[in-house]
């Protein structure tokens, strides 16, 4: 160029080498070039300033994108669509979009769709996807001649703000300007109409084109993983695979996917063999997608193979290998990869924090737990939202001061999320029916039930599981009863709580009826499904069918009775009167009874005035907790019901030397949306006058 006076005055030939320039990395020098083309006289042409405007995000150090515009400005470019086109992408891409209105509106031309299409797609890429559809109209009501980047834009923008009705609305001009056959429109109107659930739309889309490309292929296994639909994403896989269509990258990691969702380990190994003897293979997003295959399906020493061969580790890399490890519950594993990944210098994101405390509650390590959480606030994502539930988490199950047993807080913290401007999803609903139950609040319960319907949440298996628990101790058993029969799907939890629910409300007879049907629909039972069934059993006294239930439980299905089952055996036997009975049975424990135990006989003995056993069912007792008042209360109310006063003082002088006393009996009431908490001998209440003299006028 130096030695031809010709060419060093060609902006042409300058303009090539600047972008040869940027093309390969080298900023700094492309930007030298720009500035010898000046001082050589060669003034700079509009593709040479656009050629600037699209490395504006690597021009941090030498260049700002407002000081182009305003070179732009001064030399009379202002004017060129080309130009205005590449300062709209510029602005897009440095997060100011709103700053693109100025510059269309000095436009003389508004009909050069080139500059609205970059407009609308600047928008979304923003997340501003009214303001991106807003410009969709006005250029469909202006008669701009349309493109392919129009409709793609529009319906991208619609994917990301779920607005199908609106998509559909662009579906219809697609037709109208017959774009149906472009691969780019069909690509986003099928993933438009995935991510909006309506898988049957997208199928259409994708039927409708004869000759497909890879990216349609794609995007049609990508809309049925994203809808949970494994098996048919592997069925277009292999329609694809028979058009000898050849799969990418992307296929791949879409595909590996559905492996995961059903197990299907094999065709995992059969995808990475078919990867190892091409290219894509050293994809960091396909490798990445390997690990998490791997790590899902529990096969650890894969998943290290794969990631011990991927050369320049990324943040994704890391993050699906230490998840992994935590999902199989190799926690210590999961910390030493941590550590490793920061020696190489990788900044861990949210979902690799999140992995990191989970694994300290894994391994119940709570000064573990203090340190990430200081790296965490060092990082600068104490304010993400992932990272906060996990510490919110950690911290609640390990009983941190104000965290644990706190449901009325737990329920006041729902219609925050509404006031917060988040709407409550089928976790929140069914987090909050579990908190309303251990209290009882019908009133709440009912009252977020009929939230759930009018917002139409979408339920789930937990979250109906929840509903029948909540009716249940609520007392409103036939509201359960409606519940699980209107539902599509029922588990073992959903047959164990209905069950358990017939046994609180006394229809015994209705609950073994109920096993029957459960035994017939091929759910096998575990052991709560016979501690509920022996339990129902117990309240209606039926002493032969909870035998018979325990010895069934044993042989029939080989499940050992835990504690729990032989204490409700002994509450029936005592219950009954069997009291030789149930002392025959607890000596024939093969596990040694503990103080439930003990205490359920007990009682049964004060029940029945068996002094004899009574004395030897409390001396077991008070053997195994020497030291807990209320041990004592039961044998002291047994000799005072039977009249022994000389035996009744001995003991309560026993117990006063000891210092020991009795935890008051509580009990609790929801009247008017409120709930009274009440304990035995308390006065505090700010009612109390008005409940004794409510109590002396029933006495009377």
């Amino acid at each position: 160029m130096r030695e031809s006076k010709t060419s060093i005055g060609d902006v042409t030939i300058w303009n090539s080498m600047i972008d040869g320039y940027f093309r390969y990395g080298h900023i700094e020098e492309g930007i030298v070039q720009f500035r010898q083309m000046q001082l050589l006289g060669v003034k700079p042409d509009a593709y040479s300033l656009s050629i600037l405007l699209g490395v504006c995000d690597c021009l941090s150090r030498y260049l700002k994108g407002k000081q182009i515009h305003g070179f732009i400005i001064r030399n009379m470019f202002d004017g060129d669509p080309f130009l205005v086109t590449a300062l709209i992408e510029m602005y897009s891409s440095c997060g100011c979009p709103m700053d693109t209105w100025n510059l269309v509106e000095k436009l003389e031309d508004k009909s050069n769709v080139v500059v609205w299409n970059a407009m609308i797609g600047g928008f979304c890429e923003n997340g501003l996807w009214e303001n991106s559809l807003e410009v969709y109209l006005f250029v469909k009501n202006e008669n701009c001649k349309l493109s392919s980047s129009s409709f793609s834009s529009a319906l991208t923008a619609c994917s990301q703000a779920g607005d199908v009705g609106f998509g559909r609305q662009v579906h219809c001009d697609v037709i109208k300007m017959d774009f149906q056959k472009d691969p780019y429109v069909c690509t986003s109107l099928l993933t438009m109409y995935a991510k909006g659930r309506l898988v049957g739309d997208a199928e259409k889309v994708f039927n409708s084109i004869l000759d497909k490309e890879i990216e349609l292929w794609n995007a049609m296994i990508s809309a049925y993983v994203g809808n949970g639909r494994a098996y048919d994403a592997l069925d277009v896989y292999s329609c694809m695979r028979l058009s000898a269509i050849l799969s990418d990258s992307f296929t791949i990691s879409n595909l590996l996917a559905p492996c995961n969702m059903i197990e299907l380990y094999n065709l995992g190994r059969t995808l990475h063999g078919e990867l190892i003897k091409r290219p894509i293979q050293n994809n960091i997003a396909v490798q990445s997608a390997l690990l998490t295959m791997y790590s899902k399906c529990g096969t650890t020493e894969d998943a290290d193979a794969v990631f011990s061969t991927i050369k320049e580790k990324d943040v994704v890399a890391w993050g699906s290998m230490i998840s992994g490890f935590c999902r199989n519950l190799k926690f210590k594993e999961a910390l030493y990869l941590f550590k490793a990944m920061e020696a190489d210098r990788v900044k861990p994101d949210s979902d690799i924090m999140a992995s990191v405390i989970s694994a300290c509650i894994g391994l119940d390590n709570i000064q573990l737990g203090f340190g990430i959480h200081g790296l965490v606030i060092k990082s600068g994502l104490g304010l993400d939202s992932f990272v906060a539930s996990s510490l919110i988490d950690m911290y609640s199950k390990r009983g941190f001061p104000d965290r644990n047993g706190l449901p009325e807080l737990s329920i006041s913290l729902f219609p925050q999320i509404v006031q917060h401007g988040l709407y409550p999803d089928s976790v929140s609903v069914t987090s909050v029916l579990v908190a309303i139950s251990s209290v009882a609040a019908l009133l709440k319960g009912k009252a977020i039930h009929g939230y759930h319907l009018r917002l139409e949440i979408v339920s789930d298996l937990q979250l109906e599981n929840a509903l029948i628990d909540m009716y249940i101790k609520c007392g409103y058993l036939k509201y359960a009863k409606h519940i699980f029969r209107n539902m599509s799907q029922r588990n073992l939890v959903t047959w164990n709580s209905m069950i358990a629910g017939y046994g609180i409300h006394d229809e015994c007879l209705h609950a073994i009826s109920l096993f029957d049907e459960m035994r017939k629909s091929g759910i096998r039972p575990d052991a709560v499904t016979f501690l509920s069934l022996i339990s129902s059993c117990n309240h209606s006294g039926l002493i032969d069918e909870g035998l018979n239930l325990l010895q069934s439980m044993r042989l029939e299905y080989n499940i050992e009775p835990k504690m729990e089952h032989y204490v409700n055996i002994v509450d029936l036997l005592g219950r009954a009167g069997c009291l030789d009975d149930a002392y025959t049975f607890i000596q024939n424990m093969p596990i040694e009874p503990d103080r439930s135990v003990w205490l359920c006989l007990l009682c049964a003995c004060r029940t029945h005035r068996n002094i004899k056993l009574g004395e030897l069912a409390a001396h077991n007792l008070l053997k195994m907790e020497p030291t807990r008042g209320s041990n004592y209360v039961q044998l002291l109310n047994l000799y005072a019901e039977a009249g022994l006063r000389d035996r009744a003082a001995k003991l309560r002088a026993s117990m006063r030397q000891k210092g020991l006393k009795k935890s008051p009996g509580c009990s609790w009431i929801e009247v008017k949306n409120k709930v009274d908490t009440f304990f035995s001998g308390d006065s505090s209440s700010l009612r109390t006058v008005e409940i004794y003299e409510t109590l002396s006028s029933l006495r009377k």
